[in-house]
């Protein structure tokens, strides 16, 4: 009897343990890199067009007016601390990101806002939770990544401030293993649709996922339900299926869908209402070139067809 309890009391110490250092153990991180980014007018334009556009940083960090249609940003970088109903795992806050030296990065070195970018590492070495994603940015270029904060460098400071992000357990142990240092130069991908397709994070929301990991099989099939307040949008079917997604779409008439929003951009917009409301940013991807939506249309189009029937406004 002894020897059982001595067991099971060895067995709880080592489960202790062993929970101990999953709960308390950092995430795999680098030092930030030693650099100050060049700046130039030409990289600050560059890190413009991919804050405002590919990588559509303030689709997140932006203040922005929910009540119109396409919610056009109000603020650039003020943050945003995502609602409830949206079903997240704890309190997710997009922090602020302008030069503000308190509310937000303007005390951060270049190579700590570098690190946060593409390895998900905040600058007190905790990891970022993965909705920031720093998974696909792994694969921005160094030109880009640094013409990127050469842009953030010069965001007018917000003085908001806002809470932490605090994830529930287990997510919160789990979403550790998410940062990883990048290793060596990273140049841009050859097959422009694909860089384009992974910086603007296309699968993030266009992979229907379970427990919050991506439905393996169904990448790009849509289906991911969002809520905001009280609308919901339910996001598209993007692979080349006849019936269901892209796959009857040319590529012409692709780069049209996308650039008819640019006389939206020009115009007072409509309100919200539950038939028009997205969070497809719409507006952003209307300043990509034909060159590049045409880019991206064709590496979709190479992509595994799914039927996946989607319904991107269900009635209220």
């Amino acid at each position: 009897m002894n020897r059982l309890v001595k067991g099971i009391a060895l067995g709880a110490g080592v489960l202790g343990l062993a929970v101990g250092y999953l709960v308390l153990r950092p995430p795999h991180r680098a030092a930030p890199r030693e650099i100050r980014v060049a700046s130039s007018p030409e990289i600050v334009e560059r890190g413009k067009f991919l804050y405002e556009v590919v990588a559509d940083c303030d689709g997140c960090h932006g203040e922005r007016n929910w009540g119109r249609q396409l919610a056009p940003v109000v603020r650039s970088g003020a943050g945003f601390v995502f609602p409830a109903e949206m079903g997240l795992p704890g309190q997710v806050v997009a922090s602020n990101i302008t030069s503000d030296p308190v509310a937000g990065i303007g005390a951060w070195s270049d190579g700590e806002k570098l690190r946060a970018i593409r390895e998900g590492i905040g600058r007190d070495g905790r990891a970022l939770f993965p909705m920031m994603p720093y998974e696909s940015y792994r694969h921005m270029s160094d030109r880009d990544a640094e013409a990127l904060v050469a842009y953030l460098n010069t965001l007018p400071p917000a003085p908001d401030r806002h809470p932490r992000t605090a994830i529930d357990f287990p997510v919160s142990v789990l979403m550790k293993s998410a940062p990883a240092p990048v290793e060596g130069p990273v140049a841009e991908l050859a097959d422009r649709g694909e860089y384009l397709v992974k910086l603007g994070g296309c699968a993030d929301c266009h992979t229907p996922k379970e427990r919050g990991a991506p439905v393996a099989g169904k990448e790009f099939a849509g289906g991911e339900v969002f809520r905001l307040g009280k609308f919901t949008v339910v996001s598209a079917n993007i692979t080349p299926d006849g019936e269901t997604g892209i796959g009857r779409m040319t590529e012409a008439a692709f780069v049209r869908r996308f650039q008819e929003y640019r006389e939206y951009a020009e115009a007072p917009l409509p309100a919200a209402t539950q038939k028009n409301f997205t969070l497809m940013p719409w507006l952003q991807y209307s300043r990509y070139s034909a060159e590049d939506l045409g880019a991206i249309y064709r590496y979709l189009r190479r992509r595994q067809a799914v039927a996946n029937k989607v319904t991107v406004h269900p009635e209220s």
